[in-house]
């Protein structure tokens, strides 16, 4: 499995991990209000045995009162009627517990006998007020009753006091489980993801010297261009003069002794003809010599080879050239002379080739901190992709295009080139700042 791969499943894990740890926590809370819902219930029974006790409380307080004083017989009823609701209430809320609700069941019974007692008590007054005997029978019989019914109240609170405390126990049993899933889980999580990190932080690692490999390449490879293009004006250079100095002299001296031969045969035509054969090679040797590696850029310096270059292009392709360079302009060092100059060469090949202006211009400015050379025509522009390509990646534009662009850069100047269906601009800016110390470098040379 590759790290990429591995990475997305320690991921995906820990996410599911942190899923499972939300759903344990929603649990663990559930619970807690789960507990807090029974504690809430045993206070609730606890409170219902209470009223119920003390309405048999007052209920007695009534009865007595009445024995006692003839009176309270209508407040004792009134008591009285309160005591089916609050067991109805009791049995409702202990309806989750059979053995609650049988004690229930008995305490109903036991209330109902002590209230008819009660009232047996009250009649039995009304009847026989001086009936003192009657009424400690009633009361030897109320006796039980009364203590049977505080027996059962007190085995109800017993028993709910057990169920609470079962209750909580599972519920904390619950609770420590849900927590230990919850940490367990998130442990893990936090593993997959230090797990995750790792692979990332690997991948980004591979990926960062993958790139810088590129790079470094890609340096190397510019740095090879660069070598190549010198070698290649070393060569144009060399060429040149080989085809000046040597073939030129040649062909020189050949056509100065067909031009003494011709002295003595005045009406040869073929010798005429080969004189002039040789008078149009002298001319094509001396034009390819030029244009290989003017002489005059290193004589004169680039405005020079740059109006003589135009000139004779203009010439030779029809174009309409206008130049605009300065008049005296001061020479600069012999590298950025030669990367204008091939800039504008190649510039003008590709107007010729391709663009089929009939016009061109060329502006040389020299600022405060930079020196532009810009070279534009009126034809048919590049096409978009291409441009666009080469802007981003330097590809499908050709070697015209990569070796302005490779001079340029590493001379620490910038290429730029905008087109459209009016035609093509292309400016080579170079800062003066960096031209200074080659300048001083080629004149201590």
């Amino acid at each position: 499995m590759s790290p990429h791969k591995k990475a997305q499943l320690a991921f995906a894990s820990a996410v599911i991990l942190l899923l499972l740890s939300g759903l344990a926590a929603f649990v663990t809370i559930v619970r807690l209000l789960d507990s807090e819902k029974l504690v809430i219930h045993t206070q609730q029974v606890q409170v219902a045995l209470g009223d119920l006790d003390s309405t048999l409380a007052r209920a007695g307080w009534a009865r007595e009162a009445y024995s006692a004083a003839e009176a309270g017989a209508e407040d004792f009823e009134v008591v009285a009627a309160e005591a089916p609701e609050q067991l109805r209430y009791l049995r409702e809320l202990t309806k989750d517990s059979p053995r609650q609700q049988e004690l229930s069941a008995r305490l109903e019974t036991e209330i109902n006998n002590s209230l008819a007692l009660s009232r047996h008590s009250i009649q039995f007054k009304k009847k026989s007020p001086q009936g003192a005997a009657g009424q400690d029978e009633l009361a030897r019989k109320s006796s039980p009753v009364a203590s049977e019914i505080t027996s059962i109240m007190q085995q109800m609170r017993e028993e709910e006091q057990r169920l609470l405390a079962a209750r909580v126990r599972v519920s904390d049993r619950l609770f420590v489980l849900a927590v230990a899933i919850l940490a367990a889980t998130f442990a893990l999580a936090v593993v997959l993801f230090a797990i995750n990190y790792r692979l990332l932080s690997a991948e980004l690692i591979a990926r960062e010297q993958a790139e810088q490999t590129a790079r470094d390449r890609e340096e190397s490879l510019r740095r090879l261009t660069v070598r190549l293009l010198r070698l290649q004006d070393e060569e144009r250079r060399k060429f040149s003069r080989e085809l000046h100095d040597s073939l030129g002299q040649y062909l020189v001296g050949a056509k100065m002794n067909l031009d003494m031969l011709a002295k003595e045969r005045p009406a040869d035509e073929v010798l005429r003809g080969a004189i002039h054969l040789l008078d149009q090679s002298i001319a094509e040797t001396r034009t390819i010599s030029h244009l290989l590696h003017p002489p005059l850029l290193d004589e004169a310096g680039l405005a020079s080879a740059a109006r003589w270059y135009v000139q004779g292009f203009a010439q030779r392709s029809g174009v309409e050239v206008r130049l605009d360079i300065p008049d005296e302009m001061a020479r600069l060092p012999k590298p950025i002379e030669l990367g204008l100059f091939r800039v504008l060469q190649e510039s003008l090949t590709n107007i010729h080739r391709h663009s089929k202006s009939s016009k061109a211009e060329i502006e040389l400015k020299i600022a405060a901190s930079s020196i532009v050379l810009k070279v534009k025509d009126y034809g048919r522009g590049i096409p978009g992709e291409l441009l666009r390509s080469f802007r981003t990646k330097g590809t499908k534009s050709g070697v015209g295009l990569a070796g302005m662009q490779e001079r340029i850069r590493d001379l620490g100047g910038k290429l730029d080139i905008q087109s459209s269906a009016a035609g093509t601009l292309v400016s080579a800016v170079m800062p003066l700042f960096q031209l200074k110390q080659p300048a001083d470098a080629s004149a201590a040379d």
